[in-house]
């Protein structure tokens, strides 16, 4: 079969529509190997109808109703978003609860990677020191200071990867006391003990700010090691606004002083072999289209599911774009228990949305349209997919560390589904690998973790050569297998864990933290 042979692709048996899979689409009066002709041109990645589709009638995707058709749409169709009505979201009572019972998977035995172990039985798969900030104020001088550790002291201390510091919008001129105000708290908290920080947190604050260092770090709730080998049960602040801080370079100098103890004490970190059980990986997808349900979250699930028989941790997330599949969810729920919370997280981010006047009809953008995701319902179907097959066993409120629940294996972990506070809220879960698929492209990245890029088209894997890890839409084109790219990516992450760099980690490529602050701002 050639490139220009016309292809699509078919999701389930039941299903009215298929997808175009031909690089730039494919014209009016295009005919398929059974015969089924276009009647108009119909772009990559966009529905064509299978069969004619009457007014009113389900257009049905992945065997699930992804809408009802607005008038009729003749056979051989382009089977677009205006075309179709979106169902009303599922309820969230009589749902199939722990239904599914999937067999054990073998076990998944002998896999290792080179890692940091961290004194609280966590690994790291990068050696960082991480400088937190209690408000936003002082993010100016931390990137100041940053810059000049990088520059004079980090090449004094070859074992220690970067220097990043945790800036964010938040602090002051907040209700931290209203309901919801523990998240982004909590959020600040757990992402300073991520263990790709090796537990050495340290903190700057302004001094005046609502979040004090010691309502960020309350007593006991870490355990910072000296470089005289103690251990003490605070981080070091440097506070700006002490009476010690003689002008703007005396507060640089501060922060340098204490990174540098920090530092020493990073430094002597060596990577040993770690089981494959000790990776704690977030998977997500953004700037989706079509295909991400097809070839790249796929070959994530099918990755999924072989972490999971190697006793390693996966999370995933994004709560609108999983509310319209919730029946899928709550019947893989390893008990009722975890079932249970999963509803109770849909059912606050329904009010919370309601709340903003929006329903979860606003998730999907016009580049998830332009990629042929006609709605929100369509997008969730190829979204799930990332989660494999396994039960889910436990459930991570926003902000969340997955540790607290004492639970491995497969976590839902809420969060809202922009890629930034997702991120974010995955690495204060404890994320120390991320894996992102991309169909639109993004060069989207963390400073504190490394984060592999996946791309669900030929097209943009070979535009975007050197931003993107891997290429699952050789499985559109069947050069490859979702099989075969699962055991590629899983193969990668033990190298990434190990020290490879991933492409955005080469180009230093990385977005904010963006923490998910659902109360007011005062």
């Amino acid at each position: 079969m050639t490139a220009s042979t016309p292809r699509r692709i078919l999701m389930h048996a039941n299903d009215n529509v298929a997808i175009v899979v031909n690089d730039g689409g494919l014209p009016a009066g295009t005919v398929f190997d059974d015969g089924l002709t276009l009647v108009e041109t119909v772009p990559q990645g966009h529905k064509v109808a299978l069969t004619d589709i009457a007014q009113g009638q389900s257009v049905l995707r992945y065997n699930v109703s992804i809408g009802r058709a607005v008038r009729d749409i003749p056979k051989g169709s382009w089977v677009s978003e205006q075309l179709l009505e979106m169902p009303p979201a599922r309820e969230l009572d009589n749902l199939p609860i722990a239904t599914v019972k999937v067999p054990p998977l073998e076990p998944l035995e002998g896999y290792t990677f080179q890692g940091y172990r961290n004194e609280d039985g966590s690994v790291g798969t990068r050696n960082l020191l991480g400088i937190t900030t209690t408000v936003q104020c002082v993010s100016g001088v931390v990137e100041f200071a940053v810059k000049r550790i990088k520059a004079e002291l980090l090449p004094k201390y070859p074992n220690v990867d970067d220097v990043v510091g945790l800036e964010h919008t938040y602090g002051c001129g907040v209700a931290i006391d209203a309901p919801g105000a523990n998240i982004p708290i909590r959020t600040i908290h757990n992402i300073s003990k991520n263990p790709n920080f090796g537990g050495q947190a340290m903190v700057v604050s302004l001094g005046c700010e609502k979040l004090q260092p010691t309502r960020l770090f309350p007593a006991n709730s870490i355990q910072i090691r000296r470089k005289d080998d103690t251990v003490a049960t605070e981080p070091p602040v440097v506070c700006l606004q002490d009476a010690g801080n003689v002008g703007f370079m005396s507060m640089v100098d501060s922060i340098m002083q204490t990174a540098e103890a920090q530092l020493e004490v990073l430094n002597k970190r060596q990577r040993v072999t770690c089981p494959a059980s000790d990776l704690v990986v977030g998977v997500q997808c953004g700037g989706s289209d079509a295909f991400s349900g097809v070839t790249a979250n796929p070959a994530v699930g099918f990755a999924t599911d072989l972490l999971v028989r190697a006793g390693a941790t996966v999370m995933f997330s994004e709560v609108t774009e999983v509310r319209d599949g919730i029946d899928q969810l709550t019947s893989r729920a390893v008990n009722a228990e975890v079932a249970e919370e999963m509803i109770r997280e849909m059912a606050w981010y329904d009010a919370y949305l309601t709340r903003g006047g929006v329903d979860r009809s606003a998730n999907t953008t016009p580049g998830n349209k332009k990629g042929g995701l006609s709605n929100i319902v369509e997008k969730a179907m190829g979204s799930i997919v990332k989660s494999g097959s396994v039960p889910i066993s436990g459930v991570l409120s926003p902000g969340e560390k997955a540790t607290t629940k004492g639970v491995k294996g497969l976590l839902y972990t809420a969060t809202p589904a922009s890629d930034f506070i997702c991120g974010t809220l995955q690495l204060a879960a404890g994320m120390n690998l991320h894996v992102f698929t991309t169909g639109r492209g993004t060069p989207y990245g963390l400073a504190e973790c490394p984060v592999i890029k996946v791309a669900t088209r030929d097209d943009l894997a070979r535009r975007w050569h050197d931003l993107m890890d891997v290429n699952a839409g050789r499985i559109a084109t069947g050069e490859a297998t979702i099989e075969s790219v699962g055991w590629e990516l899983f193969q990668l992450l033990l190298d990434v864990a190990s020290g490879k760099k991933t492409w955005a980690e080469h180009w230093k490529l990385h977005n904010a933290l963006v923490l998910f602050n659902p109360a007011p701002v005062t």
